[in-house]
């Protein structure tokens, strides 16, 4: 489910092992390995053999010793991935003013979010409308919320909440919650060992078969002394969970959870390169590739985060720009689609041309090739009018031009658990 342009990650990764998915290029923070913070679950990932690199400021797994990029996809899709996302920002914002104040700064139309449901949302820009940053909100309450945001927009994010919350301040207070750890266990048989664990912690049976995707619960665990905030989501197109837990119990939850996913070899730990070619087969953006602050909702195919009341009101920041573009496709001039790529994959950057000229009608913005697909996937933003499922175009790659087709979202069909 994220990066800001003020600390893309540069240089390319390569990893060597035995599977045609294997060369699997991603970027890097340029933060110099003295200054990279550390999660929760650090030693373990040294002692599990993980490969780290720089991402979002902090040293982070992106392989483990032992399998490719494309054997680590592959377990997650089939089986299930434990994912350290410690790195990301979750916050609090609790009061009176905690509604409007994210009224003001989102497009979402909050009230209709229940208790213990989320929904994805953006931060706003004021001028373009576009994406200050993406993130997940969810209603502890009326005046109570719970958000997660990206690790290396943290800074940024910050600058603009305590900016936005000046003329709410006295009615709402604003937490950043820096003692919580956050682990994301995904994968088909995610509930099944999430369940297994809950019910030998707690004494008695967890059913979690009333847990849709999207809402949350507080687990409590006696011999942890706290609860364990549970929501079902990830950022992988898989059923899954996303555990936010104290930073001191973070490895104790996720040993746990490895030792019970243990019998019948169901669990693995997961790094950056499977979550990444994962969240590209379900179409999900990465924050400053995929999305920036100018680009706005619309243009990224998330129309459907502009609640209908809120684009009638047209009371929030960028409000101009984005109510123009929801009521008249004619605003919009780029749409975000997807990709499917002949040749070598099409990397962030790579021109797409129009088919027979040389003519640019647009732009890649993440690309890899599809473990699950056998195929070169991408996705891009690309001139309106090209952006019909089944254009043929070309793409730029290494010097050279290879044929594109536009085609539907998530490129792999998403397994989101949802009540019938």
């Amino acid at each position: 489910m994220l990066l800001p342009r003020t600390a893309r990650l540069a240089s390319a990764l390569r990893i060597a092992a035995n599977s045609k998915f294997n060369a699997f290029p991603r970027f890097y923070s340029d933060a110099a390995p003295g200054a990279l913070a550390k999660t929760p679950l650090n030693d373990l990932h040294v002692a599990k053999g993980a490969k780290m690199v720089p991402f979002a400021g902090y040293s982070m797994p992106v392989l483990y010793s032992g399998e490719s990029v494309g054997e680590s996809h592959n377990w997650v899709r089939e089986k299930a991935g434990l994912f350290d996302v410690s790195h990301m920002v979750q916050h609090r914002l609790t009061g009176p003013g905690a509604l409007p104040f994210l009224h003001s700064v989102t497009p979402s139309d909050l009230t209709r979010l229940p208790q213990f449901q989320s929904t994805l949302s953006v931060f706003l820009h004021p001028v373009t409308g576009g994406i200050v940053d993406d993130l997940i909100i969810t209603s502890h309450g009326p005046e109570d919320f719970y958000l997660v945001t990206n690790a290396a927009c943290k800074d940024k994010d910050l600058a603009y909440i305590n900016s936005n919350m000046e003329s709410f301040s006295s009615d709402v207070k604003h937490e950043v919650l820096t003692g919580q750890g956050l682990v994301a266990l995904q994968g088909p048989l995610a509930k099944d060992i999430l369940t297994e664990y809950l019910t030998s912690m707690t004494g008695s049976p967890v059913d979690l078969s009333k847990l849709y995707f999207g809402a949350s619960v507080f687990v409590e665990i006696p011999s942890l002394c706290e609860k364990l905030h549970i929501a079902r989501a990830g950022y992988t197109g898989e059923d899954g969970f996303e555990i936010s837990i104290s930073e001191k119990n973070t490895e104790t939850v996720t040993m746990g959870l490895l030792d019970v996913g243990s019998t019948g070899s169901r669990i693995r730990l997961s790094g950056l390169g499977a979550r990444d070619s994962l969240r590209l087969e379900a179409g999900l953006c990465l924050y400053g590739h995929d999305l920036d602050d100018t680009t706005t909702p619309i243009e990224a195919g998330l129309k459907w985060l502009v609640g209908k009341t809120r684009a009638m009101d047209g009371n929030f920041l960028g409000a101009e720009t984005i109510c123009k573009q929801y009521d008249n496709w004619r605003f919009v001039p780029r749409r975000r689609v997807g990709f499917v790529v002949e040749g070598p994959p099409a990397r962030e950057g790579a021109e797409i041309v129009e088919k027979g000229t040389d003519n640019v009608i647009g732009k890649i913005t993440s690309g890899c090739p599809s473990p699950t697909l056998g195929k070169n996937i991408a996705m891009g933003y690309i001139r309106s009018g090209f952006h019909k499922q089944g254009t043929e175009v070309d793409i730029k790659v290494r010097g050279k031009e290879r044929s594109g087709t536009v085609t539907k979202m998530p490129f792999v069909e998403t397994k989101y658990y949802k009540a019938s």
